[in-house]
């Protein structure tokens, strides 16, 4: 020790103590000699440490060449400091951390082991938020030391990532180029440790797929010849996770190895996983802040790369670079400046420090207050530095964080200890919290504040890695109603099926806030009860009299009859008010409504206004695309009148979707967009940034005509089982190539069981369907679950091509009307006689050709080898009674022969599902499960499109879909060649779109409007071929003056024109068009499309 040294401490009230310790013989006596004077530090005053050179006193023990026992006496000393005083001596050990580390090199076990411990019980005392500083200090340590502090270093770096894990992956891009240089290191010890360190650090990134590859991307690190085989392996990697800034920390300096790479395979793979990784990087400040680095070297390969291939792969990448907001040439991005957010906070802190810890300042009386002592200043100054992270993301409501971060380091300052350390660390969060909601304020007039607090929640929103709201406040006044706006996708649903399931932060529970949702259809219940049974059986609501719930049902339109009847027979709309009753009788304080007039006639939905406005002690959140504009126009989209409805007719206040926040504006959706005008998406279809194209629809054989009846309805009469009355009588109906036809009427009325006959989905009992055999109907169902709650694992690109993987659609053999009933099965025994008398029995159809005007099918006769096959006409078979059996291999031919000539290759399914607009790395990477509503029915209509559909029947198409989405969906509607069938109760989409319509209403059908129509046969029709050879437009006119003979069957019967006799060819010309036939196959054959006929025509 010193002579300075000894005298400061041999006049203290410590320095008996210090001599105790630097005296002692042995560990234990150094052991007890280190606590007493641990404990007369936490008990006199933490100020000690510097005013009677305690800390100086032990470094100089530590520094002592000659004497082992002091040396080891001053890593005890540390090590009782942080057992016995705690986190309120860690930021004034933090500075001792070199000397002991120092102790690593020391040639005596005893020492190296004490100091081991020492530092390790010092580490454990700071705190998560706190690694940054921790880390600053260590890599400093990691640069000068010698190699056992150095492994010593990295040994402790390790430590944190069990500790610490998400506040050390921000710290990777600091820290891993420090660790990498280590790897370097000449030691042998130094360079596996520092290989082990940076193993356990990359397992912070929290990307499952990175995980696998952390030992291969390390090796990279240590060794740059592997950087090839680690390419490789990334290539071969689907990315799914989003990738976020500590994952790009790792792989960018790979990345920019792997650019100035010599080989040309290298380089392409590279650019490669460049493309795939930066799709997934959705914040555009860490897009702009580590992947700027990166375009200079992909650009290079893009203009420069040998290979064409190579070039191609790397535009796509630059392209991709840069929408992500990347950028060689642009300003650098703002990074954090944490001096200054540590020296704001740090003001903060000293302007709310107490009198007895602070002495106001002379110059600013009101202003930040001067701490008593240095060591104070020291302990704030660390204090301030580890809330910086809290503070700049808003994390103001995890009290826990701030009462390890300020109120312990500060504890055994405060007279009162713990209890004023805590009060104090609530006051300080408390201001930042005031002030961070002044900041983010959203103004509101005072009329939205009216009325009782149901509640104020600060909470964030994640669906799996994908952040969709991010500290932002829930604030809701009893009796309001809001409307929640967002695109699709943007977690409304995701929203309201958190709050009803009370998964969102800091809600009330449902013993003090009851939330109830009617969602848009019942899953999972048995729908075999009655109606009032149905509603009388729900648990929540046993204790409700039997009689309350019959009057909540009349009330909402259920008469005796109706409630006697099965919930499972219910339309859609009615289920809606079912569930609309149940939700009431509930007595909700929070009423959620995700869709409510889903399926409601316009009659419903008036009902549904005015109980919603009536309502003056319930709260409701909304969700509804249907926003209240109606245009009237069968040629374009264009509004030409407005009246009020749902959304805007209900809503008092409006919460917007901005920028992972909730916004409010007071007042319905028209003060809103007048407001926001860039929000008219949400009223007007034409006003649509979405774009959909529909694939062209396939020709048909033998169809030269858009007039003709190609799927035909006559007298069909159908009555659900258990019911009395027919669902539908009488009905006859027909489509043609050029129908556009809106279906319309009040809930019940048959609607959906119409179009269930028309496309197959069942079976009339009295009356006929005739079906053009080669056709395909395209068929979206009102419930956009029905076609793929089976495969709620899979991906969108993954249930297409399970669906379409044997060349034809797959779901068609489950349609009721082609599966066989025990009666038909009984007709495969019938036999047929041949010629010479044999009898034979079918076994199965196997193929189908083209006979004059009809068909014949080649059948495979039991017990018989397949040569003796034989061709027998469609009109035969449907004879004998095998209609089933003909119908169903012309369901699998017609689907063949559109789905067959697609490739289901992953990248041909996905331009495709994005045609219909879902975003393709969603179709890519996501489960259906974790689909939203809109984008499910994008699925399904893309599903019903992939066989090149003749007919597209939509049921309720704007269900679940945006003001966008929808716009886009009419805008492909109109630009399709082929026919189309919407069920909709949206007037706007069915009169913008269909000038034919047919209104259903206790189970008969009255046609009205116009039907489409052929203006000039002559200017269309073809010498031989079919509707594909006419142009679309021709096809697909939009209105008529006159009806057309669709329902007659009746075809153009030509043109009267004189058939003149065709001139023998000479051999030089039938080998010329012999020629021109082979180009036109070959043709076909390289690029697709309908297959050209074999004619003599040369056209």
């Amino acid at each position: 020790m010193s002579p300075v040294a000894m005298s400061v401490a041999s006049e203290s009230h410590f320095g008996p103590l210090l001599d105790a310790l630097r005296t002692a013989p042995t560990a234990p006596d150094a052991k007890a000699a280190a606590d007493r004077l641990a404990r007369e530090v936490a008990k006199v005053g933490l100020e000690n440490l510097s005013d009677a050179d305690i800390i100086t006193a032990l470094h100089t023990f530590a520094n002592n060449k000659k004497s082992g026992y002091e040396r080891e006496s001053a890593a005890i000393a540390f090590h009782s400091f942080a057992t016995v005083i705690g986190a309120s001596c860690a930021p004034l050990l933090l500075p001792s951390l070199p000397v002991l580390f120092e102790l690593y090199m020391d040639k005596g076990d005893v020492v190296r082991n004490a100091a081991t411990s020492a530092t390790k019980a010092i580490l454990k005392l700071f705190p998560p938020e706190s690694t940054r500083i921790v880390f600053r200090a260590l890599e400093d340590i990691l640069e000068k030391g010698k190699w056992r502090s150095k492994v010593g270093v990295l040994d402790a770096m390790k430590a944190f990532v069990t500790s610490a894990r998400d506040a050390v992956a921000n710290e990777l891009g600091t820290t891993i180029p420090k660790v990498e240089a280590a790897m370097h290191d000449t030691k042998a010890e130094v360079s596996s440790a520092a290989v082990k360190c940076a193993t356990a650090l990359c397992t912070t990134l929290a990307n499952p797929d990175l995980i696998p590859h952390i030992p291969v991307l390390v090796k990279c690190m240590s060794n740059s010849d592997s950087v090839p085989a680690c390419i490789k392996a990334l290539s071969n990697t689907t990315f799914v996770a989003e990738v976020t800034a500590p994952a790009l920390a790792v792989l960018v300096p790979l990345m920019i190895r792997a650019l100035n790479d010599r080989s040309m395979e290298v380089q392409r793979r590279a650019v490669v996983v460049i493309d795939n990784l930066v799709k997934l990087v959705r914040d555009p400040n860490v897009a702009a802040t580590y992947l700027s680095p990166l375009v200079e070297g992909v650009e290079k390969i893009a203009k420069g790369a040998a290979f064409p291939e190579v070039r191609a792969f790397a535009e796509g990448a630059l392209g991709t670079l840069l929408k992500s907001g990347a950028s060689k040439d642009g300003p650098p991005p703002a990074h954090r400046d944490i001096e200054a957010e540590t020296s704001e906070i740090l003001t903060t802190i000293l302007t709310l420090l107490p009198e007895e810890l602070a002495s106001p300042s002379p110059a600013a009386p009101n202003g930040p207050r001067i701490p008593r002592h240095p060591a104070l200043k020291q302990s704030l100054e660390f204090v301030s530095g580890a809330l910086a992270d809290p503070v700049y993301y808003r994390n103001f409501t995890e009290t826990k964080v701030w009462q390890r971060d300020l109120a312990s380091p500060l504890e055994l300052w405060f007279p009162g200890g713990s209890a004023d350390s805590l009060k104090f660390a609530d006051r300080v969060r408390s201001h930042f919290l005031a002030v961070d909601e002044a900041k983010h304020a959203v103004s509101t007039d005072g009329n939205s504040e009216e009325g009782e607090l149901l509640c104020d929640t600060l909470f964030s929103l994640a669906y799996g890695a994908l952040l969709l709201l991010s500290h932002t406040r829930l604030r809701l006044f009893r009796g309001r109603r809001y409307g929640i706006l967002g695109t699709n996708g943007s977690g409304k649903s995701t929203l309201m099926r958190q709050l009803r399931d009370g998964k969102v932060e800091n809600f009330p529970p449902q013993d003090q806030l009851r939330c109830v949702m009617v969602e848009h259809s019942l899953q999972g219940e048995d729908t075999s009860l009655s109606v009032l049974d149905f509603v009388a059986s729900d648990k929540a609501l046993s204790h409700v009299p039997r009689s309350k719930v019959r009057d909540q049902l009349i009330e909402v339109g259920f008469d005796d009859a109706r409630q006697s009847e099965n919930v499972g027979g219910l339309s859609g709309g009615w289920k809606m008010k079912l569930e609309l009753a149940r939700a009431m009788l509930y007595n909700a304080d929070l009423l959620l409504l995700d869709e409510p007039t889903n399926h409601l006639d316009r009659a419903s939905v008036k009902w549904l206004e005015k109980y919603l406005m009536a309502q003056k002690h319930v709260t409701c959140l909304i969700i509804s695309h249907d926003s209240g504009y109606v245009g009237q126009s069968s040629h374009s989209l264009s509004l030409l009148t407005t009246c009020v409805r749902f959304l805007d007719t209900v809503t008092t206040d409006i919460i917007h979707y901005e920028t992972k926040k909730l916004a409010y504006y007071p007042g319905n959706l028209s003060s809103f967009v007048a407001k926001h005008p860039e929000a008219k998406s949400y009223y007007t279809l034409a006003a649509t940034s979405v774009k959909f194209a529909f694939p062209p629809p396939g020709s048909l054989m033998g169809v030269r005509s858009n007039t003709r009846a190609i799927l035909k309805m006559t007298n069909c009469t159908y009555t659900y089982p258990g019911k009395q009355t027919p669902s539908l009588h009488n009905v006859s109906c027909a489509l043609s190539l050029s129908s556009r036809v809106g279906i319309v009427g009040p809930n019940g009325a048959g609607k959906s069981t119409l179009v269930k006959l028309l496309t197959g989905e069942t079976v009339p009992q009295e009356g006929s369907v005739y079906k053009h055999p080669a056709l395909r109907i395209g068929y979206v169902s009102q419930h956009a679950t029905h076609h793929i709650e089976r495969h709620l694992e899979k991906t969108p690109i993954q249930y297409i091509q399970w669906r379409f993987q044997d060349g034809h659609d797959r779901e068609i053999l489950e349609k009721a009307t082609r599966v066989l009933t025990p009666e038909e099965k009984a007709l495969l025994e019938t036999e047929f006689v041949g010629k010479n008398g044999q009898r034979r029995k079918l076994e199965m159809i196997m193929g189908r050709q083209k006979l004059k005007k009809s068909f014949q099918y080649e059948v495979k006769w039991r017990g018989l080898d397949h040569r003796f096959n034989t061709w027998i006409p469609r009109e035969e078979l449907l004879e004998k009674g095998f209609t089933k059996l003909v119908q169903q291999f012309d369901d699998l031919e017609s689907s063949r022969e559109g789905a067959g000539q697609r490739d289901t290759a992953a990248h041909i399914v996905r331009k495709h599902l994005e045609d219909i607009g879902l975003d393709g790395d969603i179709a890519q990477y996501n489960e259906i499960a974790g689909l939203s509503g809109g984008q499910k029915i994008k699925l399904v209509i893309a599903a019903c499109l992939w066989n090149n559909p003749q007919i597209c029947v939509l049921d309720e198409p704007s269900n679940f879909l945006d003001r966008e989405a929808l716009g886009g969906l009419a805008v492909a509607i109109k630009e399709w060649a082929g026919a189309v069938v919407i069920i909709s109760h949206n007037e706007e989409f069915v009169t913008s779109l269909c000038p034919e319509i047919w209104h259903v209403d206790a189970g008969r059908m009255a046609h009205k409007g116009k039907v489409a129509l052929i203006e000039d046969p002559l200017a269309v029709k073809s010498p031989k071929g079919s509707g594909a050879n006419t142009p679309a437009k021709a096809r697909t006119p939009m209105a008529s003056a006159a009806a057309t003979p669709a329902g007659s069957g009746a075809e153009d019967k030509g043109n009267g024109m004189p058939i003149k006799k065709k001139k023998k060819l000479t051999r030089n010309q039938m080998k010329a068009q012999e020629e021109r036939r082979r180009v036109r196959k070959l043709n076909w054959l390289a690029f697709g499309g309908p297959r050209p006929e074999d004619t003599d025509s040369d056209a």
